[in-house]
């Protein structure tokens, strides 16, 4: 049987009617959402405009010229302050620096946060007060910080003193050795990054079902086969959040070296990417070279940063 389609007849004004009630209806709701998002979400993308996204223009901008406060004018000069950096061994020596000092700070925190929240994952008030204490030293200020531990570590520090009551009669320099100040800035990090790691895992730990340990127990797995098997597959989400907050906290540092060492002992020695850029741009006063730095460690962050997200993301998915 055939039906047949009624097609509206009438003026034109009375067919552009059909419909419009609703059209009217979806309109009212997109601009509900965009008050809703003009109250809600302005003010912070408005923020983040402001304070990321206009600086970041604007040191680009900078990079492309050979701005100098005390040298003008200003002038264009495209890419040259790129190009320049290409034969930089003052930036070379800084990337291998930063480089170092960013993977001893995402490997040895991830490692030791990892161990102690094992160890802490237990109910108890010792076991919750522990947690404060590893926690503390997170909500203390990398300056002071970095100034406990140069007392630490001075010559003639606790450390050393300790060291020489247990017989070391030469101990080493920590800070004012060429061959042990970067480890040395690197533990110190380290250190003060290790209870972030440690309540990121134990908030890991805690999501494990205890369903499938006791699975597991029965079925006569021991401790390490559970662990391999159950507990850090489940881990992977904390292994993410710590990895990429120690990687950009750790290539973008500065106060520690500032305050410890200064960028020595020696030529570099300690010096990062941004502890260069500040050295250039407000000690030097080449505030284009400069920009033109911290743009490529800021392309260098978000590629590093991308590739880590993207392969830790694959490994969640495929447990």
């Amino acid at each position: 049987m055939v039906q047949h389609t009624e097609i509206p007849t009438g003026p034109p004004a009375a067919r552009k009617q059909v419909g419009g009630p609703a059209t009217r209806h979806r309109r009212g709701a997109v601009w509900e959402k965009l008050a809703h998002f003009a109250v809600f979400g302005a003010p912070g993308v408005l923020v983040y405009a402001c304070f990321v996204l206009a600086p970041i223009a604007m040191s680009f901008a900078y990079s492309l010229t050979n701005a100098n406060p005390f040298n003008p004018p200003r002038r264009y000069v495209g890419l040259r302050n790129y190009w320049m950096l290409l034969d930089d061994e003052q930036f070379h020596t800084a990337l291998r620096v930063t480089t170092i000092l960013t993977l001893i700070v995402v490997i040895v925190p991830n490692v030791l946060g990892l161990l102690v929240a094992l160890l802490l994952d237990k109910p108890g008030r010792f076991y919750n007060a522990m947690r404060s204490v590893f926690f503390t030293p997170m909500i203390l200020s990398s300056v002071v910080v970095s100034v406990i531990w140069t007392r630490l570590l001075d010559t003639d520090g606790l450390v050393n003193q300790a060291l020489r009551a247990l017989g070391v009669h030469q101990p080493p320099a920590w800070l004012s050795d060429p061959d042990y100040a970067l480890y040395s800035v690197a533990s110190i990090i380290s250190w003060q990054m290790l209870g972030f790691c440690v309540v990121v895992y134990l908030a890991g730990l805690q999501g494990v079902p205890v369903e499938l340990q006791e699975a597991s127990s029965i079925d006569g797995a021991g401790p390490v086969r559970r662990f391999r098997a159950v507990t850090w597959p489940l881990l992977a989400p904390a292994l993410t959040i710590n990895t990429v907050v120690l990687l950009i906290s750790a290539f973008k540092t500065y106060d520690y070296i500032k305050v410890i060492t200064n960028g020595g002992p020696g030529a570099g020695t300690t010096a990062t990417i941004a502890f260069d850029v500040l050295q250039t741009g407000f000690d030097a006063n080449h505030v284009g070279y400069a920009s033109a730095m911290a743009v490529a460690m800021l392309v260098i962050v978000g590629v590093t940063t991308a590739v880590a997200l993207w392969i830790l993301r694959r490994r969640e998915i495929d447990l």
